[in-house]
């Protein structure tokens, strides 16, 4: 039975797996800050291993452009190199993907108990889906349904220039554009954008706010013990919705927006509360066409391994390497 050694790297955690023909085996997560190198993460994952420390292939979903075999994450210094990693392990086949790419090859294989639809529940048909991802970055893809798994479009859409819809969003971007210069998606929308957008609240109205990390801001919001925290909270949940919809208009994603990273799920219920869907939709003539696109968010996890592996059936077994 062929062993694969399975990966999705991000900018904080390296997550491993083995796919042993069609069995998944436990799935590993390790801080991508305690190795100096994505190699030193893959000897610890094989350290841990049942033993069998050998392995025909593997497939890496990475956090960064990929060219030509090579990754540079996006927010890490690790450089993933898969002829690299192919020489050190000893391994016959490496290929790598954007992470977004991996979790793109997933959604058809999702169940409807692993998404939480936000909005109205309009069945998304035969039509290209789109994914956003808030997380340590922003991360985008999207699906074209079709023969042998579809095709997948990676993305960098994350870096594109934020827009303002409001007097105040045109504030927040001001303070954000006197520290960065360009204000992009994803300076808002991740953990670091979440506090981003947090600091730049306090500056807009003038407060003093202690400092705090993203998971603080979240839980200070949700339960409302701090205004500065709510205020960020549902500014990141609208400008969310906003972004989704820019996506959605320009791949045409008929067949759904999905939300993915380690963020909103953990807020769910709360972005369904918020002006997500108002603002999804508030795009002028085109709100019909918004408002019949479904939004799901998706509560499965480590649903990146579900797309890795679609990967290795309709790309590594088909091409017999």
């Amino acid at each position: 039975m062929r062993r694969l050694l399975l990966a999705d790297v991000g900018g904080s955690n390296a997550r491993f797996a083995v796919l042993a023909g069609d069995e998944l085996g436990p799935i590993r997560s390790f801080d991508v800050h305690a190795f100096p190198t994505i190699a030193d993460s893959v000897c610890r994952f094989l350290a841990e291993d049942t033993g069998r420390t050998t392995f025909d292939g593997a497939v890496f979903a990475v956090a960064g452009p990929v060219t030509d075999g090579r990754c540079a994450l996006t927010n890490s210094p690790w450089i993933v190199d898969a002829a690299n990693l192919k020489d050190e392990f000893g391994l016959k086949t490496v290929h790598l993907l954007n992470d977004h790419e991996a979790l793109a090859r997933a959604l058809p294989h999702l169940a409807p108990s692993e998404t939480v639809v936000v909005g109205p529940s309009v069945p998304g048909g035969d039509a290209p889906m789109a994914l956003i991802g808030p997380g340590t970055g922003l991360g985008m893809a999207c699906l074209v349904p079709g023969p042998g798994g579809g095709r997948v479009m990676a993305s960098e859409g994350g870096h594109a220039t934020l827009a303002a819809a409001t007097d105040r969003e045109d504030a927040i971007i001001a303070a954000l554009r006197r520290q960065y210069g360009h204000v992009s998606a994803e300076r808002v929308l991740s953990g670091d954008g979440l506090v981003n957008l947090y600091r730049a609240t306090a500056a807009v109205d003038g407060v003093t706010a202690p400092p705090r990390t993203a998971a603080e801001v979240s839980r200070a919001g949700l339960d409302g013990t701090c205004v500065v925290c709510r205020t960020a909270l549902d500014t990141f949940c609208a400008w969310l919705g906003a972004v989704a919809g820019d996506v959605a208009l320009l791949l045409g994603a008929r067949g759904g927006v999905f939300i993915g990273g380690g963020i909103v799920p953990r807020f769910v219920d709360h972005l369904a509360s918020t002006d997500f869907r108002a603002r999804f939709e508030a795009k002028g003539r085109l709100k019909r066409y918004l408002a019949a696109i479904p939004v799901r968010v998706i509560v499965r996890p480590n649903p990146a391994f579900v797309g890795l592996a679609a990967f290795v059936r309709t790309n590594v077994d088909q091409a017999g390497g």
